[in-house]
């Protein structure tokens, strides 16, 4: 069994949902372990799942502080707030580690380092998964820096590393404690502990931020994780009528960051601008939405791989998934990114020339969102845009990625013997 340890929002366990799928069709038994309200996304795949007993939906979070999470547009905000968010993942540490049991190797998000630790003392080997570039590099700074803040690129990702350790050292000291009255051997931050029994493997084109030359050589980039739907969508006879009744139309959503609370004004906003760029538009995930004009037809959600390739734009917040997903699809993006990363991938969309100048969400006007969505439908921002989608078609991530854990995997299970890795508590 590999367990594969994931956290985060939908959006987030997608492409670890892709990575399993790659591991059974390589003959593998797997499963993934998060919050217990994904169970049933995950389970329709035909991935079983360890569900833990709570995550950011179903904990008693206070509700400040998860607006805090999804606002954080500058690296010290993101601090504070990871620090205030911490304990709340601390019993659920011993959940992640118990269901690493009897496991052959644990596969795990950064934010889930536990996974590190357990494999160490449960012997087994340990495969550092992230969904976006981490480690350190002279040649480009990290996701929460690129494109927005200026600072050294060794201090960018001291900083991000930083915040991802900072989600999970408090649970595992925690833990270890508790159970073994001591730290674990080799305490502190995981993620540059790479070696061949230990590799790294991370979800993205090596056409949107080329693989690092300086990157250790056990750190693996072949290309973004998608998932494969397990079946056919079918739209609504509504959605169908709506696109067949006219040009594509351009998407709006904003995933798990769009705050109901701003509704009304946001949705007054989206049917100024699509009115003024005379558009026609969706927009996905933000409730039902009474008297829409007849441009406009609301959705609640939609696998992107199906939706996209039918929408002539992309408009989001920025979230690694989504931005994969349009980049995937070649065509344009208008990125808002409201927090975190999300600024990285929407000054990385300007860079690629395959989309508008990034509008920040505390910045966003009907006119600018005008502005963006003319620059993004220029003729050679589509021509860009659709060669991008032609070059991450060549790459397969999950597919590799997944050989890749295999490769590690099957020595240690020929030798029928204790990993060496094994020690004595």
């Amino acid at each position: 069994m590999i367990t594969i340890l994931c956290s985060g929002s939908r959006g987030d366990f997608q492409p670890y949902i892709a990575l399993a799928q790659e591991l059974k069709k390589l003959g593998k038994s797997v499963r993934i372990v998060g919050g217990k309200s994904f169970e049933e996304f995950i389970r329709d795949y035909g991935i079983d799942y360890y569900p833990l007993s709570a995550d950011y939906q179903s904990a008693t979070i206070d509700p400040k502080l998860l607006q805090d999470a999804q606002s954080s547009d500058n690296p010290l905000k993101m601090i504070l707030t990871f620090n205030k968010m911490k304990k709340y993942v601390i019993g659920l540490t011993e959940e992640m580690f118990n269901a690493c049991k009897e496991s052959e190797m644990i596969v795990y998000h950064p934010g889930c380092s536990i996974g590190f630790f357990a494999g160490e003392t449960l012997g087994i080997p340990s495969v550092l998964a992230s969904p976006f570039p981490m480690h350190k590099t002279t040649e480009v700074a990290s996701l929460i820096a690129y494109g927005k803040t200026k600072m050294p690129k060794a201090l960018s990702y001291k900083i991000l590393q930083g915040l991802l350790w900072m989600a999970g050292k408090t649970g595992i000291a925690a833990y270890y404690k508790k159970v073994y009255s001591r730290l674990p051997d080799h305490f502190g931050s995981p993620f540059e502990k790479t070696d061949k029994t230990h590799p790294s493997i991370i979800s993205c084109s090596n056409h949107v931020f080329p693989r690092p030359k300086d990157w250790n050589a056990n750190i693996h980039q072949k290309g973004y994780w998608f998932v494969e739907e397990s079946l056919d969508y079918t739209p609504s006879k509504e959605l169908s009528t709506f696109l067949s009744n006219g040009e594509k139309p351009v998407y709006i959503g904003f995933g798990s960051v769009f705050d109901s609370k701003h509704k009304i004004e946001t949705i007054r906003l989206i049917i100024d601008a699509l009115a003024q760029s005379g558009k026609r538009g969706i927009i996905c995930g933000m409730g039902e939405i009474e008297n829409l004009p007849n441009n406009i037809f609301a959705i609640d959600s939609i696998p992107h791989s199906w939706l996209f390739e039918r929408v002539s734009l992309v408009c989001h917040h920025g979230g690694a998934g989504t931005t994969a997903a349009g980049f995937k699809a070649g065509i344009p993006s208008v990125i808002i990114p409201f927090s975190n990363d999300q600024f990285a991938w929407a000054h990385r969309s300007y860079d690629l020339g395959v989309g508008s100048q990034p509008i920040y969400r505390k910045n966003l006007t009907a006119e600018k969102l005008v502005t963006a969505i003319h620059f993004a439908l220029k003729d050679q921002i589509v021509k860009n845009a659709e060669a991008l989608g032609k070059n991450i078609a060549t790459e397969n991530g999950a597919k590799a990625c997944a050989k890749i854990i295999v490769d590690v995997l099957e020595p240690i299970l020929n030798q029928n013997c204790v990993h060496p890795y094994l020690h004595s508590l």
